[in-house]
């Protein structure tokens, strides 16, 4: 049931709200990634250390996803988002001012604990007022916000630090989620009633965390999540090496570039949002995968022949991250309609689960040369092949799949007459 705090903004007013806050889980992650050359230099740490302070960042989110996601459930989605803006605006502002590597590695983990309430409470919000087709459409649109994030923070980013300092971007981070802040305040509803919160209790929590995790199916969508959003990462932690040391682009130039490859993956996002109310998922999935099969390949078969190019690089990153914009969004669309209640918990878990592979996929690219853009294509590789295997038993394709829509369509038209 819709709580009357959103009817009165009324649902596309919320879908506006919450675009507007999405990104602010990701922006911090994109905006910066131009500087990261630079930054070894100024920071007097290597390559290694500053890809980290990604890492840190997303060790951040990880770990503040699930309390993020139960206090949520118990106080209500709108003031525990408000404190997470606080914090992640505040850390933001210490990232700017950080002396030395080791300050600023902190200051990442504290802001990606803040900015963790921005992704899983804004999908809590919607899943709390849509169901169905309809909330894998509107996790599309929500993801083609997400997806802004590696369209337009790296060139701003890169402009920011070829003209100005790196360190404007953090302070730039804290004037935008300052911004955010205040229309939370201004306009946002609560859409969790109070009828429908759950008491935080340890026992209770950890018997309702325990079903979310045994939910056949639910567990699959989340891995493939998870393997999608670190395919999609990846490329940003490890483009501006490839492009800016191997290729000799510079920060601006990269900038551009990842404009092109994230543009790419916004249509992939926008396609979610479309086609999710017009096809079955396993077509969706399907077409996906396969594209992002073919950005693996332009990025691995080229590198192993070749070395480092900049066509086979970068439409292979495009390819690539257009099937990580169907997917993910789709996915964890998928994962929060398995379940009607505890919304925030179910966000939680799969968020965490998620972000704890990203955090591994980054961390192996780390260690990665930066000379060659093959261990990125072998993580691609790896992520396809797991991720298929993880839905091929789901009864997302085939006859199966289109029956399965064809129920779920019919109720939700049902739904809407009601």
């Amino acid at each position: 049931m819709t709580p009357p705090a959103s009817k009165r903004l009324g649902r596309r007013g919320l879908i506006g709200v919450l675009l507007c806050i999405v990104p602010l889980s990701q922006v911090p992650l994109d905006i910066y990634t131009p500087a990261l050359p630079r930054m070894v230099d100024d920071l007097h740490a290597s390559p290694a250390a500053l890809q980290n302070t990604v890492t840190a960042y997303m060790l951040g989110l990880s770990v503040a996803f699930i309390p993020l996601g139960v206090l949520a459930d118990a106080r209500g989605r709108r003031p525990i988002l408000l404190c997470g803006l606080v914090v992640a605006a505040s850390a933001s502002v210490v990232c700017a001012l950080a002396p030395g590597i080791e300050v600023l590695l902190a200051a990442r983990f504290v802001q990606g604990a803040g900015a963790a309430s921005c992704m899983v409470l804004s999908y809590a919000m919607a899943a709390d007022t849509f169901r169905g087709a309809q909330l894998t459409s509107v996790s599309g649109w929500l993801g083609a916000a997400w997806g802004l994030a590696p369209v337009l923070a790296p060139a701003v980013g890169g402009v920011l630090v070829q003209f100005l300092s790196w360190r404007l971007i953090f302070g730039l981070m804290a004037v935008v989620i300052a911004a955010v802040g205040v229309l939370v305040v201004a306009v946002l509803p609560e859409t969790l009633a109070p009828d429908a919160r759950s008491a935080i209790a340890i026992g209770e929590t950890w018997r309702n965390a325990t079903e979310v995790i045994r939910r056949p199916g639910y567990l699959r969508l989340v891995v493939v999540f998870g393997l999608m959003a670190s395919a999609q990462l990846a490329f940003g932690v490890v483009g501006p090496f490839l492009y800016q040391d191997g290729l000799g682009f510079s920060p601006a130039g990269y900038g551009a570039i990842a404009l092109v490859v994230g543009a790419v993956n916004l249509l992939g996002e926008l396609a979610c949002g479309y086609f999710a109310m017009r096809c079955s998922p396993g077509r969706l999935a399907s077409a996906a995968f396969a594209i992002f099969a073919v950005g693996a390949a332009l990025l691995l078969i080229p590198a192993l022949a070749a070395g480092t190019m900049m066509w086979p690089l970068t439409l292979g990153a495009m390819f690539a991250l257009a099937g990580c914009g169907v997917l993910c969004p789709q996915m964890y669309g998928l994962a929060l309609g398995l379940f009607e209640k505890n919304l925030g918990l179910v966000g939680g878990i799969a968020t965490t689960v998620s972000y704890l592979i990203v955090s591994v996929a980054m961390a192996v690219m780390g260690i990665a040369p930066e000379t060659s853009p093959a261990p990125l294509g072998w993580l691609y590789v790896f992520c396809l092949v797991v991720a298929v295997g993880s839905v091929a038993g789901l009864g997302l394709f085939g006859a199966r799949g289109a029956r399965n829509y064809a129920n779920q369509h019919h109720a939700n038209q049902q739904g809407e007459q009601v």
